[in-house]
Formats: structure tokens, sequence, C-alpha cells
């Protein structure tokens, strides 16, 4: 019985320090966010759009789901094509960036490949199966 209280009370230490780190980390980005990707919902992004005209929505998704609907104004820069032609596409770094894709994978990869080339302002909105407004084709 005490081994088992003993294994519990471990977990539970344990449970308590990554739990606090991670909040930790939060507060981190929170306050450095130069070079790092955020993440913003749906919400905060739409509110933000028809504040800012200059923030750059980037749909990272194939050109087929592209055309099948994408949010408005949106650039497109496919995943497997922003090595060769982000500086092409998407040629200022210091620019606000909101990335998405379908559900959310694409973004974050582009997302953190975008940061890893020195773009300051890159934001993850996921994927637009979340995106609750309005989409063109």
């Amino acid at each position: 019985m005490k081994k088992i209280v003993f294994i519990i009370l471990i977990i539970a230490s344990l449970l308590m320090i990554s739990c606090s780190n991670s909040d930790q980390t939060v507060e981190e980005n929170e306050n450095e966010t130069e070079g790092k990707v955020i993440m913003i919902s749906p919400e905060e992004a739409k509110e933000n759009l028809d504040e800012d005209s200059e923030i750059v929505l980037l749909d990272v998704r194939t050109p087929s789901e592209y055309e099948s609907g994408h949010i408005e104004d949106a650039v497109l820069l496919p995943l497997d094509q922003l090595n060769e032609k982000a500086s092409e596409v998407i040629p200022d770094q210091e620019k606000i960036y909101y990335v998405y894709c379908r559900s959310g994978n694409r973004s974050a990869t582009a997302a953190q490949l975008l940061v890893d080339m020195g773009y300051e302002n890159i934001y993850d909105l996921g994927g637009i199966i979340d995106w609750p407004y309005d989409t063109v084709k």
C-alpha cells in the first residue's frame, strides 16, 4: 500500500512540475514573441483583419484546395513551395502574416519554417475548417 501511495505522489509531483513549466512557456511566448510562432484564434484574427489591411493571410494548402474555397484576400503559397517561393511571394519579413491550412498541421509547419527563414511576425491561424466566417471561391 505504501508503495502505491509513493508512486502516486511521484506521478502527481511530475504532473505539477510539467504544468508549471508549460505555464511559464506561455508567459515567455507572450513576452518574447519575436522569432516565435504565435497562435491566434479565428475570432481575434477576424477582428484584426477588419481593422488592419496590412496583415497578410497566407494559405499554405494546395491550389485545388485554395480554389475550392479560401479566406477572402488570402495569398496562396503551398507548403511544398514555401522554401523556394517565400521571398518572391511574401518578400517583406517584417509584415504580419496569418498562416492557415485545412486543419492546422501544415500551417504549424509553415509558420515554423517562416520563422526559421527570418520572418518576424508569424501567427498560426490553424485550419480553415475552424473559420466560422465567409470564404470565397
